[in-house]
């Protein structure tokens, strides 16, 4: 797909839908998982998948953001037309997303214990998060490299392959939870086993794809080579996007603390309201992936004004996708959480929470693409800082002081809202500054 001529409004959704698709099949294959457990394994399974969820958004978002900086430093190089630096690029990429992947499995496997011990798990549900967590995090390597792989091929305009390859591997990852936990009588285990199967299946599909890309980039693993200098460019953008996940998962974990307060029926709606929380996030962050790549490509042409477009288009999308969802959420709250659970005070626990969200979704596009462009341009380490003061550190003194104060849910949920209004104040500010001095009367600074 060409980014860096035509309109750039239809492109855009072009490339987007994809994307989308791929990102709510993958959280519908995911709900599907919690969906089976609530229904065939019980309350109790539910909860403990729940509870390690936000973990996995921890360990996953790692992932999506250093995968986010081999796709922006291989867009620049698209753009720029540097087959060669596009190539060694991508290479580079993949080792260190595949190390980033045994990494993070070797910390999951050995640190799950003192960890959700340390977020408080309720006794009765923290032996089979900890197994179904465990079990879950053998997958990071496949996991890993399908991030590498997607991002490769988004930065060249392809988004409809990976689309493919997570239908084919989501079909199997439903077929496999219904055969373990239906079938075999399983519970969380059987979810976590099914899912990195499926994995390391879309994984192999979409290496197999980038070897025999037909484009300027085709992956031979006997031609493999690693450069030094595009490490550092690739880190550069890719450590502080992966913290930047971090700190909202981390930030989360506060929260999430908060709810462990609670008794077992609220963790476990609030673990199920999540899934569709999840879902409107992702559908989002499909114009957020478009924003970097858009806005790479350009860069590296020196289109200025299409920089400025592609910002201000994927805001635009993004906002009103989450008008669109939030509106439907809200009045079909309790219908969504009944997906999850047959228990009515599961239900209207969960209910709580989608009510307040679901007003709130859209005011998310804001901070996001603030930060997605910038990433676009290179940067990152200052949104970085401005998203750890306005979500973590913001959410952290607001779960001790407000929350402390009232101890409700309502007033737990409503520092989702406040939090995106202050960052995207900010973050905002930063981006257009960015542009203002990189974009001067003398032309495009590299």
């Amino acid at each position: 797909m060409e980014m860096r001529r035509g309109n750039l409004w239809k492109t855009i959704l072009l490339y987007s839908i994809p994307l989308m698709l791929t990102n709510m099949l993958q959280l519908l294959f995911n709900t599907a998982d919690v969906a089976i457990v609530g229904k065939f394994a019980g309350s109790l399974s539910l909860g403990a998948v729940g509870s390690t969820s936000l973990l996995i958004t921890l360990t996953t978002g790692l992932l999506i953001g250093v995968s986010s900086g081999v796709n922006s430093v291989v867009a620049f190089f698209v753009g720029a037309d540097e087959n060669d630096r596009e190539r060694r690029a991508a290479d580079t990429g993949f080792i260190i997303c595949l190390i980033l992947g045994f990494i993070i499995l070797a910390l999951g496997v050995g640190f799950a214990k003192p960890i959700l011990s340390l977020l408080g798990t309720k006794p009765e549900l923290i032996d089979e998060a900890i197994l179904y967590f465990r079990i879950y995090m053998l997958g990071s390597p496949a996991l890993s490299v399908f991030n590498y792989g997607n991002a490769v091929l988004s930065a060249d305009g392809n988004t409809k392959e990976p689309l493919k390859f997570l239908v084919i591997s989501g079909i199997i990852n439903v077929i496999l939870n219904i055969i373990f936990v239906v079938g075999f009588h399983m519970t969380a285990d059987g979810v976590a086993l099914a899912s990195i199967i499926a994995q390391y299946i879309s994984a192999i599909l979409v290496m197999r794809a980038l070897s025999r890309w037909t484009g300027t980039y085709c992956f031979r693993l006997k031609a493999l080579v690693y450069d030094g200098t595009m490490a550092s460019r690739i880190l550069k953008i890719g450590i502080p996007a992966a913290i930047q996940h971090a700190m909202f998962a981390i930030s989360n974990l506060f929260i999430q603390s908060a709810v462990n307060t609670f008794d077992h029926v609220v963790v476990e709606g609030n673990s199920a309201a999540m899934n569709i929380d999840l879902i409107v996030y992702d559908m989002m962050a499909a114009f957020y992936i478009a924003s970097t790549s858009f806005i790479a490509q350009n860069f590296g042409a020196k289109k200025k004004e299409r920089v400025m477009q592609s910002y201000l288009i994927t805001t635009v999308y993004s906002f009103g996708i989450a008008v669109i969802l939030g509106f439907f959420i809200h009045i079909f709250r309790f219908k969504l959480l009944y997906i999850f659970t047959n228990d009515s005070d599961v239900v209207a626990a969960g209910a709580i929470r989608l009510g307040i969200l679901s007003i709130t979704y859209c005011l998310s596009a804001f901070m996001d693409n603030a930060t997605a462009a910038c990433r676009g341009l290179g940067k990152t380490v200052i949104p970085t800082i401005i998203v750890m003061m306005g979500t973590v550190v913001f959410r952290i003194i607001w779960v001790y002081t407000v929350f402390a104060h009232f101890r409700t849910l309502e007033s737990l949920y409503i520092l989702y809202g406040c939090a995106f209004v202050l960052t995207s104040i900010f973050g905002n500010i930063y981006f257009f500054r960015l542009y203002k001095k990189i974009f001067g009367v003398q032309g495009t600074t590299i």
